[in-house]
């Protein structure tokens, strides 16, 4: 790795930094690599600008970092089921994954990053939100986060709000399942394997209720946070454009991808890692 080109610029003061000095199509050096996982760790989601990856380059630098593991309700790639191809059409109204939340918490092993590839880009919107959950945690009151730790948290994978975001995707790339099968059980505030903070581990798309509360006794504390998790302080926001590359810790942050783009086309190649239970 050449220090003299390898850069790590912030983009907000919550979170997210933009990487300069690296090609991800060829051959990454393991002191690149370790770096790139430094400023993952340390700023949550980073980003890569002009960037040139064949299906094949994008599976080879996710191997990098962790193993691929498949999205259950969308086709991946025919030659490549690792990469989720992630189409709105320009006839499309639905956003894939358009609301709050982290990837895939339905699951028994939910991911511990994402990595996203911008091909087909619209000339504006688009953008993608995302929140630090550490920030999230750390901002609750003390009686509050004492509560919280001692909670576990109810996920489905279709919980009505976010069933919407997959209509049209659905159509045209299902996987065969109806996307409502799914449900998880994990902590309301998780400790991060790698850093060893605490974040706040619920989310609007796909929290229903704390494990031993009803839904109606869950709700007014997880409405609460919900709007809290997500302040504008807690956030950044990437602008997309072709060859854009976006890498995103799972464990720790939120993301939401902005729907304001209809009659554009947009095709992203997203690659899940496979996580480890939370605790």
């Amino acid at each position: 790795m050449a220090k003299d080109l390898f850069t790590v610029m912030p983009v907000a003061g919550a979170l997210g930094a933009e990487i300069g000095g690296v090609d991800l199509s060829g051959e990454l050096p393991e002191a690149t690599v370790a770096a790139i996982r430094k400023a993952l760790l340390d700023h949550l989601v980073i980003f890569f600008r002009d960037q040139e990856l064949t299906p094949e380059q994008l599976l080879a630098f996710s191997l990098r970092f962790g193993q691929p593991m498949a999205y259950p309700f969308v086709k991946g790639l025919e030659h490549l089921p690792e990469i989720t191809p992630i189409l709105k059409r320009e006839e499309d109204r639905s956003n894939f994954g358009g609301i709050w939340h982290s990837d895939t918490v339905y699951q028994p092993i939910p991911p511990m990053g994402t990595i996203l590839y911008g091909i087909d880009i619209p000339p504006y919107g688009g953008d993608t939100e995302f929140a630090n959950q550490y920030l999230a945690y750390e901002t609750l009151s003390e009686p509050l986060r004492r509560f919280l730790d001692g909670l576990t948290a109810v996920h489905i994978s279709g919980k009505g709000a976010v069933q919407k975001t997959r209509t049209d995707m659905m159509k045209h790339s299902s996987a065969g399942l109806k996307g409502d099968e799914l449900i998880s059980r994990h902590p309301a505030v998780r400790t991060h394997p790698e850093t060893g903070r605490k974040a706040l581990y619920v989310n609007l798309a796909h929290t229903t209720h704390f494990e031993g509360m009803t839904e109606e006794e869950s709700t007014p504390i997880l409405e609460y946070l919900f709007r809290h998790q997500v302040k504008a302080e807690f956030t950044c926001r990437f602008r997309w454009a072709k060859g854009s590359v976006a890498f995103w810790d799972n464990r720790a942050t939120q993301h939401n991808p902005i729907n304001d783009y209809h009659g554009f086309r947009r095709l992203m190649h997203r690659v899940t890692l496979m996580g480890e239970k939370p605790v």
